[in-house]
């Protein structure tokens, strides 16, 4: 059993949903981001998503692209996001982190060698977003030799046959993206989310997280309750910006604490 499937079966049992923050590695500064990751397990997180800076990050909206951008300006790339891990680990065996991020950065480094250097700096899943599970079996079976798990995206518009196809390959858990278009963007739909579960659980047998559009503590309450868990990231990202650099860790603590009240109650 991996590091995520272990807390999220722990969670399951304790009738507790999972609360799965998002940071962009490297921002606000390449300093800050393992500090910060501290920060989010202090502050309730189960489960850290740690983005990898990219040029071109297609799925996101403006604020985390703005985080890629400052990231980046600062060189780092996925061997610095690496070493997040390497020293995050020295702290803390037990919170699972999954890295997201986009192919190229990957296919720079080579799967294999990049499935190995993750391995090596404690990384439990990884999410690569213009992956499709259509070409993907080789690199899921790879991970999951290496005990490591794949995170797969579902969207609004996925067709069951998707749906089917991301069943077989996922393992810890599924990111089922609640809106149509990118990070941050739209008004969350509780009632369309509630009504996709079904058809997810018809053929996803891992437990399924939901993203997009949460930026309070009663969304995430209301998503929690017709799912397994919520991933939050532009709000956090957003507040951060808003905070500043001196301010961003006491901005994180605040807000993510109030979402794990708010799921717990």
């Amino acid at each position: 059993m991996s590091r995520i499937q272990k807390t999220l079966s722990d969670l399951q049992a304790q009738g507790k949903k999972a609360l799965i923050p998002f940071i962009t590695a490297g921002d606000p500064s390449p300093q800050l981001t393992v500090p910060l990751m501290h920060t989010l397990v202090e502050s309730g997180a189960d489960i850290i998503e740690l983005g990898v800076p990219f040029s071109d990050p297609m799925a996101d909206g403006p604020v985390i692209q703005r985080a890629s951008e400052r990231a980046l300006k600062f060189g780092v790339g996925l061997r610095d996001v690496l070493q997040c891990v390497r020293e995050f680990r020295v702290n803390n065996r037990n919170t699972p982190v999954v890295l997201m991020g986009y192919a190229n950065p990957v296919e720079r480094m080579g799967v294999e060698a990049f499935i190995s250097a993750a391995s090596d700096a404690g990384v439990d899943g990884v999410l690569i977003v213009d992956y499709p599970p259509e070409e993907s079996s080789e690199f899921a079976a790879a991970l999951r030799a290496a005990e490591m798990d794949a995170i797969f995206l579902l969207a609004p518009t996925s067709t069951a046959e998707r749906i089917a196809q991301v069943g077989q390959l996922a393992s810890g858990y599924v990111y089922y993206v609640s809106l149509k278009g990118v990070t941050g963007s739209g008004h969350l739909d509780l009632s369309a989310v509630a009504d996709m579960m079904p058809r997810i659980r018809e053929h996803v047998s891992v437990p399924v997280g939901v993203g997009f559009g949460i930026r309070d503590a009663e969304t995430a309450k209301a998503i929690a309750s017709v799912s397994d868990g919520v991933v939050i990231g532009s709000r956090i990202i957003q507040l951060m910006e808003e905070a500043g650099p001196e301010g961003a860790a006491a901005a994180v603590k605040s807000f993510v604490s109030g979402i794990r009240q708010a799921l717990d109650a």
